[in-house]
């Protein structure tokens, strides 16, 4: 089999442990560059691995889509998780337990708009609308801290989720096909920072279902979903990613690895 990496870091942990894996048990492995043209990536390959959210990744993605090419994951599902106001509506129409959230303009625009009083009756959590690298999350709980967000992030449009009071960790799930791999990190909203990732060896009952359950609305194969237990205990779901890192889980080369063979062989 010919299996392709459209990617940037060939060299990230998981990606490289898996083409270690599919080179071992004799299958040809390609890294595409995103910003590689239609034409210099030849053949379609039997499977490709989307591991870009760059404009130029997505396009290659779309492109080799329409040659008859599986992608894991598609593109339309990939660019659909970088939109969170996209996100969180379809989370919703599905029935999934999702923070509410509402998209506000730009953040100088809504800060303009609103006022700072709107934001006095209780804190909010202020997101850049587009899933990025090192996007805006801030926790807003008085017009001080909304002024400084603005001087820095002026013109970044954003989107408006209720802060929901819970124990100050993000519940990192992560599935690969059916597996489903769990840890815990500090919140990024934390005065203390996120720390380091632990491990999370017992999730509570019906989350591993519905990690599931996200895969199968936003049509993702490779996917990360941060929960937060709420003060009741039950699960709120803040985010959805599309091929995050998944670093250092056990079982998750292997789990990808096959994956791509299954989706290789159709």
């Amino acid at each position: 089999m010919r299996i392709g990496l459209i990617t940037d870091n060939p060299g990230h942990p998981l990606l490289s442990a898996t083409a270690e894996l599919l080179r071992a048990s004799g299958h040809r492995v390609e890294v595409l560059h995103p910003g590689t043209s239609e034409e210099t990536a030849g053949a379609p390959a039997d499977v490709y691995l989307l591991k870009a959210h760059t404009p130029g990744g997505l396009n290659l993605a779309r492109r080799l889509e329409l040659r008859g090419a599986p992608v894991v994951n598609t593109a339309a599902a990939t660019t659909l998780c970088q939109d969170r106001t996209l996100m969180a509506e379809l989370a919703v129409r599905a029935g999934l337990p999702f923070a509410g959230t509402r998209t506000v303009g730009t953040l100088a625009g809504w800060a303009a708009g609103e006022g700072p009083g709107a934001l006095l009756r209780s804190p909010v959590v202020v997101k850049s609308r587009h899933n990025r690298r090192d996007d805006l999350v801030a926790r807003v709980d008085d017009p001080v801290v909304l002024r400084e967000l603005v001087t820095v992030w002026p013109d970044e449009p954003v989107v408006v989720q209720e802060f929901a009071p819970n124990s100050g960790w993000d519940h990192k799930l992560w599935a690969v096909g059916d597996r489903v791999f769990a840890a815990l990190r500090r919140s990024e909203l934390s005065p203390q920072g996120r720390g380091p990732t632990l491990p999370l060896p017992h999730l509570p009952a019906g989350w591993a279902d519905l990690t599931r359950r996200v895969g199968e609305v936003f049509a993702l194969d490779v996917y990360g979903v941060d929960i937060i237990a709420t003060a009741d205990g039950a699960p709120l779901i803040v985010d959805v990613n599309a091929f995050p890192g998944i670093r250092h889980q056990p079982g998750a080369p292997e789990a990808l690895s096959e994956l791509a063979l299954r989706r290789a062989k159709g």
